[in-house]
C-alpha cells in the first residue's frame, strides 16, 4: 500500500517522497509492446510517466466482480512497472442526501465495495472524481457527500476532479470541499485553434489563463493541468470530416507545460494517446500514438522528470519574488536548500532580451553572480582529450540580483542559481 498525502506547498507526497505526479489519460492496452521493445508500461515509467488513468465509467452492480477484477489486473501491472493508478469512478461520486435509518444508496454501495477492493493496493495512488462537473451539470452537493465518504473510508489516497476549462472561478469553487486536488483539460491544438477555453484567447498561452483560474477556484488545494495529445477537437471521422487531426510540436507542449507550472499546477496528465483512430497506421496496431511520445512527449518528460529540473518542480515557492521587465513573461521563482529557481515562459509573439530582477542574496550573504539554463547545453571549446566529452548547462551572469535572456515566442526557460 502506497501512502499519498498532500504537503503545505500542494506538493504530492508518495510514502513521504515528493512526487510531481506526471499521468497518461489513458495509457497504452496492458501487454502490448512500444517501438523500443520494451513492455509498453515500461516504456511509460522509464521515461518519466507515474500515474496512468485506469478505473471506467460505467461501474455497475451487475458487473462489479468482473470489473474489479479486470481494474485488479491493471493495478497489478501498475505496481510491478512502478506506477500508481489514478483510478476512475465514473458518476458513483455523486450521493444523494442520507436519510436516517435508510440503506446506502446505490451509489454509495458500489463506491464502498470498490475502495475496499483498492483501497491497501500498492497500484492505487489517487481516485478520479466525476469528471468536468460544472460543465456537466452536475451539482456540488453530491459531490460533497461522496468526497466525505470515500475520506472517512481511505484517508490514504487523495480525490481529484477535473473540470472542463469553461465557468468561472467563482461557479469552480462550489466543488472546493469536494475534492483533494483540482484542475482541468485545456487544448488549444487543434484547426481553427482556442475553442475548447471557449473564450477570447485562442493562443496557447490559454493554458495559463485556465490554470490560473483552477488554483484561484482550489482555494490554496493544488491543482493538476491536463494537456493535449489529441482530443475530440482534432479526431476526423466519417461523422465529424470537418476535424483536422493536429497534434502540439515539441516546442508546443514544453510551453504548455512550463505555462501551467509557471502558473500554479503541481502535476500535469497528458490525454489522448488511445485516440488511435487519428495515429499512424503502426502506432493503431499498437493501440497508442507512440509516435507522439517518442517525437514530443518522451523528450519533454526526460527533462522534467531530470536530476537538474524535477527538483525545481517540487519545491515550494519562494519567499523572495524575481520579476520580469517585460509584461508578456510570466514566472514563478521557487527555493530549496540548494537553489533559487526562475521558471518563466513568453506568452506573446516578441523576440527581445527580458531583464529580470529581485534575485536574493546566497547562504553567506555574498551576491549571486551567475546561473546556469537547466537543459541548455555548451560544449566544452578545449580540444580532445582535455574538452572530450563535456558539456554544461549554459549559463547567464547575475549583477546586483538582476540579469538579462533572450526570449522568443512561446519560448520557456528553467534557471538554477546556487545559493
Amino acid at each position: 500500500m502506497s501512502t499519498v498525502t498532500i504537503d503545505g506547498s500542494g506538493v504530492l507526497l508518495v510514502d513521504g517522497s515528493p512526487v510531481f505526479p506526471i499521468c497518461v489519460s489513458n495509457p497504452p492496452p496492458l501487454g502490448r509492446q512500444a517501438p523500443s521493445g520494451k513492455d509498453g508500461w515500461q516504456e511509460l515509467q522509464a521515461g518519466g510517466v507515474s500515474f496512468v488513468r485506469t478505473g471506467r465509467s460505467d461501474w455497475s452492480a451487475q458487473q462489479l466482480d468482473a470489473q474489479i477484477a479486470a481494474e485488479r489486473t491493471l493495478q497489478d501491472a501498475a505496481a510491478q512497472h512502478g506506477l500508481h493508478c489514478w483510478l476512475w469512478l465514473g458518476s458513483l461520486p455523486n450521493l444523494p442526501p442520507a436519510a436516517a435509518g435508510q440503506a446506502p444508496s446505490p451509489n454509495e454501495q458500489l463506491l464502498r465495495k470498490i475502495v475496499a477492493a483498492f483501497e491497501t493496493h500498492p497500484g492505487l495512488g489517487a481516485y478520479k472524481g466525476v469528471d468536468e462537473p460544472l460543465h456537466g451539470g452536475v451539482p456540488a452537493a453530491g459531490l460533497v457527500r461522496a468526497y466525505r465518504v470515500l475520506r472517512a473510508i481511505d484517508p490514504a489516497h487523495p480525490v481529484v476532479i477535473v473540470q472542463a476549462p469553461l465557468g468561472t472561478a467563482a461557479e469552480l469553487a462550489r466543488y472546493r470541499l469536494a475534492f483533494d486536488v483540482t484542475g482541468a483539460d485545456i487544448f488549444p491544438v487543434a484547426y481553427p485553434p482556442g475553442q475548447h477555453a471557449g473564450g477570447a484567447n485562442r493562443d496557447l498561452s490559454v493554458v495559463g489563463d485556465v490554470t490560473r483560474k483552477m488554483v484561484e477556484a482550489a482555494g490554496g488545494k493544488p491543482v493538476w493541468t491536463t494537456l493535449e495529445i489529441a482530443w475530440s477537437g482534432t479526431t476526423a471521422s466519417r461523422q465529424h470530416p470537418d476535424l483536422v487531426p493536429r497534434f502540439p510540436s515539441l516546442h508546443d507542449e514544453r510551453f504548455m507545460a512550463y505555462q501551467a507550472i509557471v502558473s500554479g499546477a503541481r502535476g500535469l496528465a497528458f490525454f489522448g494517446g488511445h485516440l488511435i483512430q487519428i495515429a499512424r497506421p503502426v502506432d493503431a496496431k499498437a493501440g497508442w500514438n507512440w509516435t507522439f511520445w517518442e517525437l514530443v512527449l518522451r523528450p519533454l518528460l526526460i527533462e522534467l522528470t531530470s536530476t537538474a529540473v524535477q527538483p525545481a518542480l517540487v519545491a515550494p515557492n519562494a519567499g523572495t519574488t524575481v520579476t520580469a521587465g517585460a509584461a508578456d513573461v510570466e514566472l514563478v521563482t521557487r527555493q530549496d536548500d540548494r537553489f533559487v529557481y526562475v521558471i518563466a515562459v513568453r506568452r506573446d509573439s516578441a523576440t527581445t532580451r527580458v531583464r529580470f530582477s529581485g534575485l536574493p542574496p546566497r547562504h553567506d550573504g555574498s551576491p549571486i553572480t551567475d546561473a546556469q539554463v537547466l537543459f541548455e547545453y555548451v560544449q566544452d571549446p578545449l580540444p580532445p582529450p582535455i574538452g572530450a566529452g563535456r558539456q554544461t548547462f549554459r549559463s547567464v551572469g547575475v549583477a546586483n540580483g538582476a540579469f538579462q535572456d533572450w526570449f522568443g515566442p512561446h519560448d520557456a526557460h528553467v534557471y538554477r542559481f546556487t545559493l
